[in-house]
């Protein structure tokens, strides 16, 4: 069974939400035990939720901050979206614009999160 189009658009808003309040507990919420990150794509899989609750703890330490650049668009068991990221950069504001991917599983956890950003979609704001 599918995950339905509302629980996977919470899901993601859930992550945005808390990672911008710098709610730990609330961002690894969303995950399953077993999920992979991969951040920025090309880079190795973050597995299970510890690694990826310290792979997150990274960002929310250095004060960044996500927001939507447009609406959550959903297929199959996938979310996608488009957000920025603001933060403090070797003192510069910077700003990331990155598409996510979420593929959940039939619980409604993320099971694989991979970040699709480069060089050129960083640019001090």
């Amino acid at each position: 069974m599918s995950v339905s189009v509302a629980d996977r658009v919470k899901a993601v808003e859930t992550y945005i939400a808390s990672y911008c309040a710098g709610d730990l507990d609330g961002i690894v919420s969303v995950f399953a035990d077993n999920a992979t990150v991969e951040d920025p794509v090309g880079t190795p899989l973050v597995i299970g939720k510890e690694a990826i609750r310290a792979f997150m703890a990274r960002g929310v330490s250095m004060g960044a901050k996500l927001g939507l650049l447009g609406a959550i668009r959903c297929a199959g068991d996938y979310a996608a979206f488009p957000f920025a990221v603001t933060l403090e950069l070797e003192g510069k504001p910077t700003r990331i614009e990155v598409i996510d991917v979420f593929r959940f599983d039939a619980e409604g956890k993320v099971v694989e999160m991979r970040a699709f950003f480069g060089a050129e979609n960083i640019t001090n704001a």
